[in-house]
């Protein structure tokens, strides 16, 4: 294993001034998971040169990692300030420079000292949206304490396919060597998929007093006001809701076109005790309800587990996946809620997941 700079000063003095050898560092530093013949390797080069640094011109040449291809690199791999996402991958850097892909890693993590950051999903948002998102930020904490969020039910609707989405870039078949491709067998060339792939929208609700069953969105309908406010809400998410919380609630819904329409407002301001207006939700905001940002992300991960082959199916396991998740993770979501509000603050109403 590799030796730190202070575990070779240790070692150093402890054989110049005490005589220990190789067994008797083990045996007085056990937590430091040394081998014998590391130390053994270590104690040689000190017994020879007198000194535990690797003598200068010592190990492998670097032959690829010249200043040239570094420069080169760091031009390619970081995005230039005045034209974001404009960097290249390891692959790319790669074909444009001549430079091994081993060595533009290399050069990258030991010559630039840069780290890897994983891109997320973001949700797009104009200049418009950054300023609601901001000003009803404030009015959502000003208007609602910590305990009336236990208070809220979070909803929405999302679509769940049969089909379960794939990254094609490793899917490899491998053949002998003398093979054409002509040759090989055309199911296990071609990946099979129907042209379009069955799916089901499905809308819930939670809140920290329980969540309600899964409710589908019958096959070939369109979910517009009509069907949101006489389906959806007066046949099943609303009576679900009060038999849990009783009579008094806190409804929540996010800014689709079905939810503030006219006739769906005066229909929540007669049903239900209080609600959360379309015009003090933030747009665009996924990352501001529980629903997104756990419960859909949690149940999409577990889902994305094993094949599905119908329609029936897919509702069976998402019925399945629901009853399995403890009521402690939605209150986790819950509790999120305004500390998601004051990161979107102090983000002048943009972006934050990726710093929480």
């Amino acid at each position: 294993m590799p030796f730190s700079e202070e575990d070779k000063a240790l070692v150093k003095n402890l054989h110049l001034f005490k005589g220990y050898g190789s067994r008797r560092l083990l045996s007085e530093f056990q937590g430091k998971n040394w081998t014998k013949g590391g130390l053994d390797v270590l104690l040689r080069k000190l017994s020879e040169t007198g000194s535990t640094s690797r003598r200068p011109g010592s190990g492998r040449p670097k032959c690829a990692r010249t200043e040239e291809n570094v420069t080169a690199v760091e031009e390619l791999v970081i995005s230039q300030e005045d034209k974001p996402q404009t960097h290249r991958s390891t692959r790319q850097i790669s074909r444009e420079t001549g430079v091994a892909q081993s060595s533009v890693v290399r050069i990258i993590h030991r010559d630039l000292r840069l780290k890897c950051f994983k891109k997320r999903r973001a949700q797009e948002l104009t200049e418009a949206n950054h300023h609601a998102r901001l000003v009803r930020s404030n009015l959502l904490l000003k208007k609602y304490s910590p305990s009336d969020v236990s208070f809220i039910w979070f909803t929405d609707e999302k679509v769940f396919t049969v089909a379960i989405p794939k990254n094609p870039q490793n899917d490899r078949v491998y053949a002998p060597a003398a093979s054409r491709k002509k040759d090989v067998a055309a199911e296990r060339l071609l990946r099979m998929r129907s042209t379009f792939s069955k799916s089901v929208m499905v809308s819930v609700g939670v809140s920290k007093l329980g969540h309600t069953s899964l409710i589908f969105v019958d096959p070939g309908v369109k979910v517009d006001g009509a069907y949101y406010r006489d389906v959806l809400l007066t046949q099943q998410l609303l009576p679900a809701i009060r038999e849990i919380s009783g009579e008094y609630f806190i409804f929540q819904q996010d800014s689709a076109l079905a939810h503030r329409a006219r006739e769906t407002i005066r229909l929540l301001e007669r049903a239900t005790p209080a609600f959360i207006s379309p015009d003090l939700w933030p747009p665009n905001s996924p990352d501001l309800n529980p629903v997104d940002y756990k419960n859909w992300r949690a149940m999409q991960q577990r889902w994305y587990e094993t094949r599905v082959d119908d329609v029936e199916e897919l509702k069976r396991r998402l019925v399945a996946i629901l009853a399995d998740m403890e009521q402690s993770v939605i209150d986790d979501a819950i509790d999120q809620c305004r500390k998601r509000l004051h990161a979107c603050i102090r983000a002048r109403g943009g972006h934050f997941e990726h710093v929480l």
